[in-house]
């Protein structure tokens, strides 16, 4: 895949390019970078697609802004509309898992003419999750997000080798064997990269995210059954908000979809794409 960086308005992106095909934009979570997206890329591309894999504003080799502002869900959604703008593509599909969902919720609940069609794994909707929140099983499940509003004691957390272990490859053993779990410390220990992950949630907290209204987009969730983080009740009433929705559970998979199955994301992403075209 070629790598660039591309200006996509307030900040310049870290960004892979591969295929000749109509695009697809796919946004990594937390606490990986868009090399989380390496196979579902791949296979898009040996479908007929161009896979546009950033790393998202703050991770690994794109800029990092030392607002914690300026990770606002209104600047990420803004990112993704600058990186269209910038590659010169008027619409894509959009495609996002974790964080890189709730954007991709947020994007095509604000910008439906340039979402092609919407994929979401393992991602709770903007609503479901913050009324999920209310329910002591969720509550229990999103623990980091009230840890992460402390003051630097996240950071140091988050960089730390066992703190991936525990989180990724003790869910999946199969998909982080060391040379990939060293991958992503590597990269959160580049400078000013776990301030930025952690930002995320605390500009979350400050700001909100936002996606109240319906999702008129024709809409994939790819959802594995296992996650530790997301319990399958936030799936419960999505079609209000997205009525378009068909969800896709993958039995006995964890939240990391995209490298513990990804044979199966990509045989359910290209059914819900078709045969590419324009």
């Amino acid at each position: 895949m070629t790598t660039t960086r591309v200006d996509v308005g307030e900040v310049t992106l870290s960004v892979t390019v591969e295929g000749a095909g109509p695009p697809v934009v796919l946004l990594h979570g937390f606490p990986q970078f868009g090399y989380a997206m390496r196979h579902v890329a791949a296979g898009l591309v040996a479908a007929g697609y161009t896979a546009i894999v950033p790393d998202l504003r703050g991770y690994h080799r794109s800029d990092k802004p030392e607002d914690e502002d300026a990770y606002a869900i209104d600047h990420l959604v803004a990112d993704v509309a600058g990186l269209l703008d910038a590659l010169g593509h008027d619409r894509a599909v959009v495609l996002g898992h974790d964080w890189g969902g709730m954007i991709a919720y947020s994007f095509a609940h604000r910008q439906p003419a340039r979402t092609a069609k919407l994929v979401v794994l393992n991602a709770a909707h903007p609503e479901l999750y913050r009324q999920g929140l209310s329910t002591p099983s969720q509550l229990w499940r999103s623990w980091y997000v009230f840890f992460f509003q402390l003051p630097e004691l996240p950071e140091a957390l988050i960089t730390e080798r066992g703190y991936f272990e525990r989180v990724m490859a003790s869910d999946a053993p199969h998909a982080f064997p060391p040379d990939v779990v060293d991958a992503y410390v590597e990269a959160m220990r580049l400078p000013g990269s776990a301030k930025a992950a952690v930002d995320y949630y605390r500009a979350a907290s400050k700001h909100g995210l936002r996606a109240p209204g319906t999702i008129d987009v024709e809409t994939l969730v790819i959802w594995g059954d296992e996650d530790d983080a997301l319990g399958r009740a936030l799936l419960v009433g999505l079609e209000r908000y997205v009525p378009r929705v068909r969800v896709h559970h993958l039995a006995g998979a964890s939240h990391w979809v995209a490298e513990d199955r990804p044979a199966e994301v990509v045989a359910a992403l290209v059914d819900f794409l078709g045969e590419p075209t324009g």
